[in-house]
């Protein structure tokens, strides 16, 4: 994957990754029976502005 390279917010050059912790997962509007995928997040490390966020496994929302 291709991440950002640059922070929007204020130009900052140090980007990191990171994801949530605990139960915060994503889950399926659609579907009763699913685990969800983490969500992972793109972070100016300058700033702390999260430039992107993904889950982890998108194939979980698949209809």
């Amino acid at each position: 994957m291709n991440y950002a390279k640059e922070c929007p917010k204020c130009g900052g050059t140090e980007i990191g990754k990171g994801k949530h912790a605990g139960y915060a997962v994503m889950y399926p509007e659609n579907k009763v029976m699913s685990l969800g995928s983490e969500i992972l997040h793109i972070i100016c490390i300058d700033c702390g502005f999260i430039i992107e966020s993904y889950v982890k496994k998108p194939e979980k929302f698949k209809d």
